[in-house]
C-alpha cells in the first residue's frame, strides 16, 4: 500500500516517478487505476480469469510503454485504451478457440471514454478541493449541500456578509488548483 501522501499525487507526478523506478508511485497508480481495468475488463463478457489477464497485461504493457508517455497525466486514458484493446483482443481469441459459441457484442467505446474522463475530472477535482485550506473545504462541502447562508454561517462560525466573498475566493482558488494540474 502506498503512502498516504503519494496516493493525493495528480497521476502525472506518479508516472513521472514511477519512471524514475519509485515502486510506491507504482503501487499508487495500481491502487487508483485496477479497479476500472477490471471493470473495464468485464464489461467486455470476460470470464474472471480472462478479465485478470487483460488488467495484467494492460499493466505490462505500461510498463514496457511508460518512457514514452507523451503526456503522463492522462495515464488513466492510456491504460483505459490499452485495456480495451486487451479485452477485444482477448475476445478475438477466444472466438478462435471456440468458433460455434457467439461473441457478445462490443462495449461502445465512447461510452468508456465520457466515463472515463468524468472519473478523471472528478478525481481532479476531489484532489484540488483536497489541497485547499480547511476553511473552503468546509464551506464548498456545505455548498454542496444546498444549505442557507445562515446555516453556513452557523456551521463555520463566520458572519453572513463574508460567505459570499469567501466563496468567491474559494473557488477562484480551486480553479487555478484545477487549471495547474490539467
Amino acid at each position: 500500500m502506498p503512502p498516504e501522501g503519494l496516493r493525493r499525487l495528480p497521476p502525472g507526478e506518479l508516472v513521472l516517478r514511477a519512471r524514475g523506478g519509485d515502486e510506491a508511485a507504482w503501487a499508487a497508480l495500481t491502487e487508483r487505476y485496477s479497479p476500472m481495468l477490471w471493470a473495464i475488463a468485464r464489461a467486455y463478457g470476460l470470464s474472471r480469469v480472462d478479465a485478470a489477464d487483460v488488467v495484467q497485461l494492460t499493466w505490462l504493457r505500461l510498463v514496457e510503454h511508460i518512457g514514452a508517455l507523451r503526456r503522463p497525466a492522462r495515464v488513466g486514458t492510456w491504460l483505459a485504451v490499452t485495456a480495451r484493446r486487451e479485452a477485444a483482443r482477448c475476445l478475438r481469441e477466444r472466438r478462435g478457440r471456440f468458433d460455434d459459441q457467439p461473441l457478445e457484442v462490443l462495449p461502445d467505446p465512447a461510452v468508456f471514454d465520457a466515463v472515463l474522463a468524468g472519473r478523471e475530472r472528478l478525481r481532479a477535482v476531489m484532489e484540488a478541493i483536497g489541497a485547499l485550506p480547511d476553511l473552503c473545504r468546509q464551506m464548498l462541502r456545505l455548498l454542496a449541500l444546498s444549505p442557507t447562508y445562515a446555516e453556513i454561517s452557523a456551521a463555520l462560525d463566520i458572519p453572513i456578509g463574508s460567505i459570499g466573498p469567501a466563496r468567491a475566493r474559494c473557488l477562484a482558488s480551486l480553479r487555478k488548483r484545477l487549471e495547474e494540474a490539467g
